[in-house]
């Protein structure tokens, strides 16, 4: 069963709500390996980063998802040179609905492999909200990406990103319709009496998470009923959506809830 704030929704597969979450498209093929790219970031030094690009068969245009990897990044720690199974399972199912997903690599591309347990982080979350910038400015400008149908997805540190960029104006001629963080920390921008969501925003976070905790993304999905979509998963910690992690605790993490450098993190199925 899921947990939504405002009404109970019953148990639907997370493709399901992908499909759901994103304006409907045609079931297309499941894509290839991503292609490679290249773009520059919206901060001051117009950073040249690396891009992962999936696409469906045919011109498009397609609507486009730029997805933003977690602290531990974007890559798999048994095949540095390929994406983390999350990823590329998030990217598969999307793209067979009919969405262009893109991955900025915030981290290698400055020399950067992972910043979960470092303090402060080499990389922060207002420089990736540049980086998605960045990204948002490549994708307006291919053929077969449509400007005004893209749609924001972030896990953990990328989710931050994404409810950081939520709050930021777009350029015209471009609009980003929908936001989706996975248990982000909602806890800065509770405090933050400024910060509100310009988008519609759907937050998913395990009701037991010890890493970035349920109670602030609760408390700030009941400040803006209207804009942001709490959902919770009973039973679940830390990293609920990705394929086949068995349930474990990491210790000496930079941050977390109980300020001890330990939590928790597996799948939930």
């Amino acid at each position: 069963m899921l947990r939504r704030i405002a009404g109970v929704t019953r148990s639907r597969s997370l493709a399901a709500l992908c499909a759901w979450w994103f304006a409907s498209a045609p079931a297309l093929a499941a894509a290839e390996q991503p292609a490679l790219v290249e773009f520059n970031s919206d901060d001051r030094q117009d950073t040249s980063l690396a891009g992962y690009l999936y696409r469906p068969a045919g011109p498009g245009p397609f609507p486009a998802v730029i997805a933003l990897h977690g602290c531990s990044g974007l890559f798999s720690t048994e095949s540095p040179k390929r994406l983390s199974a999350r990823h590329d399972d998030w990217a598969q199912r999307l793209v067979r609905q009919g969405y262009v997903v893109f991955f900025p690599d915030s981290f290698r591309s400055r020399g950067v492999d992972n910043v979960c347990k470092t303090r402060p982080r080499p990389v922060s979350v207002g420089r990736r909200a540049r980086d998605v910038q960045g990204a948002i400015a490549w994708l307006a400008r291919q053929p077969f990406v449509d400007g005004q149908r893209l749609a924001l997805l972030g896990w953990s540190h990328g989710a931050t990103s994404v409810l950081l960029l939520a709050d930021r104006r777009r350029p015209p001629g471009v609009e980003v319709r929908k936001a989706v963080a996975f248990y982000p920390g909602c806890q800065r921008f509770l405090a933050d009496r400024s910060w509100r969501p310009r988008i519609p925003l759907t937050i998913l976070i395990g009701a037991e998470d010890d890493w970035t905790p349920a109670e602030p993304c609760r408390r700030l999905a009941q400040r803006f009923p209207r804009m942001i979509d709490l959902v919770e998963y009973p039973g679940a910690f830390h990293g609920f959506d990705a394929p086949a992690q068995p349930l474990r605790p990491h210790t000496g993490l930079a941050f977390t809830a109980s300020g001890t450098g330990e939590a928790h993190a597996g799948t939930e199925p």
